[in-house]
């Protein structure tokens, strides 16, 4: 990434990050494939419009998504990257009026969304006070990637999302292992570990590494995920009642959407309690 100025303090407003359906042409609902399954009652090719969708942008089945078999969609989660293509990016013409534009919007889309994902982390790492030695450098890789949303569709599609995402990648370890390093007694690490349907209920995971962890369908009923780094770790059907989540690292929306839990699960504010607990 280049090097800006360590006294850089270009901000990003949060609520850039945050899905605004509203101000999106239902992007998610037509760059986007999915196959029939168990999150999907159909399948559906990139590039094509899900039947569901309105000609308002909407979805004509949203309060309904789980009953009717499409629950994929209630764990996706654009960070905001579609109302940065559609009223940025493409300058507010839609894919129906415009349907010359559509094949480059719905190529964009994609790696918006990555790079929106990677905003979002960095943000929050920015927020971390144990992280501060890394601010600097964090603010520098936040810079860099905010301008890379604004630039030209072009430059968005020839960006090296990988080599960014590495690069990000490691600033968020380095930010987690400081902020777990405060966390007293032993601290497991569960990096990348297969748990999935694990018993760890009422497990002490507090400062623990779950990084990429397979967590699918398992008991953590009562577990204290307190600063536990949780990216990427993958909680589908995790039965999350009576948890302590308050303070894990790099939960996401998405993670708990594709959990169980109650009104006793513990969450930081920043986040939602999905209606289905």
């Amino acid at each position: 990434m280049s090097r800006q100025s360590p006294t850089d303090r270009t901000e990003v407003d949060p609520a850039s990050l945050r899905a605004d359906c509203g101000a999106c042409f239902g992007l998610c609902c037509v760059a986007l494939p999915f196959a029939a399954s168990a999150d999907f009652a159909v399948d559906k090719a990139a590039g094509r419009p899900c039947g569901n969708l309105q000609q308002d942008f909407r979805c004509g089945i949203h309060a309904d998504l789980r009953d009717r078999g499409f629950s994929g969609c209630t764990v996706f989660d654009c960070f905001g990257a579609g109302q940065r293509v559609s009223q940025e990016t493409f300058g507010g013409q839609d894919w129906r009026q415009a349907p010359g534009l559509a094949p480059q919007m719905f190529a964009v889309f994609p790696v918006m969304r990555q790079l929106h994902e990677l905003l979002h982390y960095l943000t929050e790492a920015l927020s971390l006070p144990r992280a501060r030695p890394l601010h600097a450098d964090l603010r520098r890789a936040r810079h860099t990637l905010d301008r890379l949303t604004r630039d030209s569709a072009e430059a968005v599609l020839a960006a090296d999302v990988p080599a960014l995402r590495g690069e990000v990648s490691e600033l968020l370890l380095r930010a987690g292992e400081l902020v777990r390093a405060g966390v007293p007694g032993r601290r497991r690490n569960h990096r990348g570990a297969d748990l999935v349907g694990a018993d760890l209920r009422g497990a002490d995971l507090r400062g623990a590494n779950l990084r990429g962890a397979l967590l699918i369908a398992a008991d953590l009923r009562k577990a204290d995920l307190r600063t536990a780094d949780v990216i990427g770790a993958d909680f589908r059907d995790a039965d999350l009642r009576g948890a302590d989540l308050t303070g894990s690292l790099f939960l996401v929306q998405p993670q708990l959407q594709a959990a169980k839990g109650d009104g006793r699960t513990r969450l930081p504010p920043r986040l939602t309690r999905p209606a289905h607990w």
